[in-house]
């Protein structure tokens, strides 16, 4: 099998998987008091978010570019009761960020709710707003989704990406565990989840040039797929992606035949709800890394040659 025939069908059995399991991103009607209202929300923002990839990136064939339609109607219309469940969530949890991380991707996508949309404004204007205190990558990510949006972001993005772990370009071998998902979530800010590359910084571009082989080596061997799928998603994002060709088969035979992808090591087993919250984000990732790859690699192809 070619890589690009590879990739390809790493992000096809993903996307046929959570088209399979949809009903898995339930909301809760009566959600634990201790977990928030809007605990089950952010996994549908990032479903929006990887859909919006697809289909910007124009390689998905009509199959998979009809089940991501699919996937966004029933998420926004059927579990998000066509926005109104958002709303409902910022009445409750008025501080929180998430509706708005939530909604901005189904707005890029033309799903509105134009009283959701007044009360994210009021809210942003909010001093408390401003002052919630979050981990530098979040503060980064609030300040993209809030120009996105169209407010002035609480903080500039400059200002957001100085603090982060990445912008200070640390030693390479101490970025492991949740450090190394400040870092990806890094890159996804500043790129705009990969549409914009020239968004990384130079030294930042080439701080990650320089080492993400080495890390994809190490989470390979580890077999932390979930945490794999994110940095081949960085590579994606590079001004010159690697397409690391290792690190792809060994992602693509992490793989389950129905298209599942596993956190870590194997496949969990279990209730069939639980499983789906262990899986859903690697799988998610799966589609996600695939679609930049074959954008990138397909952009190769076509690319004329050197005179």
């Amino acid at each position: 099998m070619s890589g690009i025939q590879q990739i390809h069908d790493v992000g096809a059995k993903a996307l046929g998987w959570l088209h399979e399991h949809r009903d898995g991103f339930r909301l809760e009607d009566d959600p634990d008091p201790e977990t928030g209202y809007l605990d089950r929300f952010k996994p549908l923002g990032e479903l929006a978010l990887i859909c919006k990839v697809i289909f910007r990136e124009g390689v998905a064939g009509s199959q998979q570019s009809a089940l991501s339609h699919q996937l966004l109607d029933h998420a926004w219309h059927r579990l998000l009761d066509s926005g109104e469940r958002l709303l409902t969530g910022q009445r409750h949890e008025p501080l929180s960020p998430i509706p708005l991380e939530v909604y901005v991707p189904f707005r890029e996508l033309g799903f509105r709710h134009p009283e959701l949309e007044v009360a994210l404004r009021l809210n942003h204007r909010l001093s408390s707003s401003a002052a919630l205190e979050v981990l530098p990558v979040r503060r980064l990510g609030l300040s993209a989704i809030e120009r996105r949006f169209g407010v002035e972001p609480n903080t500039p993005e400059t200002a957001a990406l100085a603090h982060t772990w990445l912008a200070r370009r640390p030693e390479p071998w101490t970025v492991e565990g949740h450090i190394a998902y400040d870092v990806t979530h890094t890159v996804f800010h500043l790129t705009d989840w990969g549409e914009k590359p020239a968004g990384l910084p130079v030294d930042v571009a080439d701080y990650l040039a320089l080492w993400l082989p080495a890390w994809l080596d190490d989470w390979l061997d580890l077999g932390r797929w979930d945490l794999l799928g994110e940095l081949l998603v960085v590579d994606a994002c590079l001004p010159e992606p690697t397409l690391d060709a290792a690190a792809w088969q060994g992602f693509a035979q992490a793989q389950q035949p129905d298209g599942a992808m596993p956190v870590a090591g194997d496949m969990p087993e279990g209730d069939e709800e639980e499983v789906f919250d262990l899986v859903y984000h690697p799988t998610l990732v799966a589609a996600f890394a695939s679609a930049l790859a074959l954008s990138r690699a397909l952009s190769d192809l076509t690319s004329p040659a050197p005179a």
